[in-house]
């Protein structure tokens, strides 16, 4: 696909959002309830789409004098609220009604209104393996003699369930809890090496390897809303060219790092140093008790380190950040619940190099803050599979802590840039002149 503004137009087709779209989620605990039941709440006039850009942003087209700002839902051909059907898989069985009153994020008076519409929604047997989440165990599990019979029972899975949904097509968003750190190995180098690895059970595939490689050969697009090496291996970038099936990753940028993503940019753009930034987090949800393995700690805690370093690029502005001194800490703190707290101390200097400090503490509600990015991921992914597009879509990173980008190429942390690269794909789909903010020929 052609990627100049210049003859798009004619290479972009986009196929329309005609017909049910399935939305399929590994793991239907606290961040996946609460995007089911908000959409049935939206779709019900009983609340608003808050955080989501595709329910609720605009986009502009053309020059500021122009006045052209459509809603990017009206913009882009966009499936409909009310042409999703979910579906999904978890190791427990309650049905999302119950999960979603067991998570405690919605008040109950909410979820009574909502009861029907997410008690129909139970859980299909999980594929799961203790050796990656170590905290938590369930009854709701797939057996079988090997991991090739895991991932065909998966896809059989996804065939049943359009079939019984009535969907025309589907997304897979992984909200399921995070693995234990993985580094790539052989088996993950190739798709025949990954295929011979199934069949031998090769301890070193993950779970969330078996869903995406199950999405990808069932034509479906797939998001990593955890820090998991699940995506970004060579075997899956070759599946997904190969198949033709957009996926993007990793770990929704939620609370603590969106803050540092809005924060860090503002300081580099002000040539300000830093020397010092501390976060630690206390959080009692699922979450935060499967962190509470330094395994699972240590694939969390990749992601959150290297934001600052990507932003503030030390390598070139060694007197401002050469010496900064990041930390992060997680701790499970049962009478949190999913209402998170991250607090930050920051270390930075100014002129001359006389110190300065700034404190953030965010009270804030882990799976209210992702929910909506559940929502727009599995719509723009639907956007982008039915526009010809394939492979890593980079355009999403606006969305994750650590995006996925082509081998060798640095990801893109600043939360701004990506928000432009985001809107100026949706323009390029759609024909329409992308906005560099130049803006000489207001004044020439």
């Amino acid at each position: 696909m052609s990627a100049n503004p210049s003859d798009h137009k004619e290479n972009v087709k986009i196929a329309p959002a005609d017909g049910k779209l399935g939305i399929l989620i590994p793991g239907l605990g606290a961040v996946a309830t609460t995007t089911i039941a908000g959409v049935e709440a939206v779709r019900r006039g009983l609340g608003k789409p808050i955080g989501s850009l595709t329910q609720l942003a605009t986009i502009r087209l053309g020059k500021r004098t122009d006045n052209n700002t459509p809603y990017i839902r009206d913009f882009v051909p966009l499936a409909k609220l009310d042409q999703l059907v979910f579906g999904g898989w978890d190791i427990f069985n309650d049905n999302c009604y119950e999960a979603a009153k067991n998570a405690n994020v919605l008040e109950a008076p909410l979820l009574e209104k909502l009861r029907e519409p997410l008690e129909a929604i139970k859980p299909m047997s999980a594929v799961f393996d203790q050796e990656y989440v170590k905290r938590i165990t369930g009854p709701n599990v797939k057996k079988s003699k090997d991991k090739w019979e895991l991932v065909q029972a998966l896809i059989d899975d996804i065939k049943t369930f359009k079939e019984k949904s009535g969907a025309t097509r589907a997304t897979m968003i992984w909200c399921g809890s995070t693995e234990t750190f993985k580094k790539p190995t052989a088996v993950h180098q190739t798709v025949a090496s990954f295929e011979a690895g199934l069949k031998s059970s090769d301890s070193e595939i993950a779970p969330s390897q078996m869903y995406a490689y199950a999405a990808l050969v069932s034509g479906v697009p797939f998001a990593n809303g955890a820090p998991n090496l699940t995506t970004d291996i060579p075997a899956m970038l070759e599946l997904s060219r190969e198949r033709n099936i957009p996926i993007c990753g990793k770990d929704f940028k939620t609370g603590q790092t969106f803050m540092k993503t809005v924060l860090a940019p503002g300081f580099k753009a002000r040539m300000l140093g830093m020397s010092g930034w501390f976060s630690t987090n206390i959080l009692g949800n699922r979450d935060g008790e499967v962190l509470e393995d330094p395994g699972s700690f240590k694939t969390k805690e990749e992601t959150k380190l290297s934001v600052l370093d990507e932003i503030l690029q030390p390598g070139l502005y060694p007197d401002l950040y050469k010496d900064l001194y990041h930390a992060v800490r997680i701790n499970y703190y049962p009478p949190r619940g999913d209402s998170k707290e991250g607090w930050d101390n920051i270390d930075i200097f100014g002129w001359l190099g006389y110190p300065m400090q700034i404190k953030v503490d965010f009270l804030c509600r882990d799976s209210i803050l992702a929910a909506p990015l559940v929502l727009d991921l599995v719509l723009f992914l639907d956007l982008a599979q039915r526009a010809g597009m394939r492979g890593i879509q980079e355009w999403l990173s606006f969305y994750f802590k650590g995006p996925m980008t082509a081998p060798g190429l640095y990801p893109e942390h600043d939360l701004f840039i990506q928000l432009m690269k985001l809107k100026n794909t949706l323009r390029w789909m759609q024909g329409e002149d992308l906005i560099t903010h130049l803006g000489r020929d207001y004044y020439d």
